[in-house]
């Protein structure tokens, strides 16, 4: 799941470039998934009796794994309401902005973008509104101070900056 706004029947907000992200991903499954699936399949096929192929049975799994992933794709993109970096409001965190905190035990500076569960990436700082750092920041302002629960205790986190991505 993106993230759901309570004050909207279903929709799924998400950055313009998580929406595109989302999208690419869609097309390639639809073309050079599916191909490859049907491809996999059709070697099964040529391994003689289908009840006994375990080849056959695996494609078929995997088949139905790609099928699962297209349709929540095409829900997601269905009810998806870009953000409009234009129109956030830099004063708080909040969708679509980078927010940079500091820990108050050590001192260390992180820059995180807040993002919906889909286009979450810890590795590139973009982390989901919905996890516990997410939802300790979102709605906060410039210097507020926050104390959040991690699955290494409870960390004391200062908010520095806030800018639209």
């Amino acid at each position: 799941m993106v993230t759901k706004n309570k004050n909207y029947n279903d929709i799924v907000l998400i950055t313009e470039s998580g929406y595109e992200k989302l999208k690419t991903e869609l097309i390639q499954l639809r073309s050079e998934g599916r191909a490859e699936i049907s491809r996999q399949l059709e070697e099964a096929r040529s391994f003689g009796d289908l009840s006994e192929n375990a080849e056959y049975a695996a494609a078929k799994d995997e088949q139905e794994k790609l099928e699962s992933r297209i349709q929540w794709l095409d829900y997601q993109l269905s009810k998806a309401k870009i953000i409009d970096s234009s129109n956030i409001d830099s004063s708080r965190v909040t969708l679509g902005t980078t927010v940079t905190i500091q820990d108050v035990e050590t001192s260390k500076v992180f820059d995180y973008t807040i993002v919906g569960s889909e286009e979450s990436d810890p590795r590139q700082n973009k982390i989901s509104s919905s996890s516990p750092v997410g939802q300790a920041v979102m709605g906060k302002l410039v210097n507020e101070e926050i104390a959040v629960k991690v699955p290494k205790g409870t960390r004391k986190l200062k908010i520095l900056d806030i800018k639209v991505i």
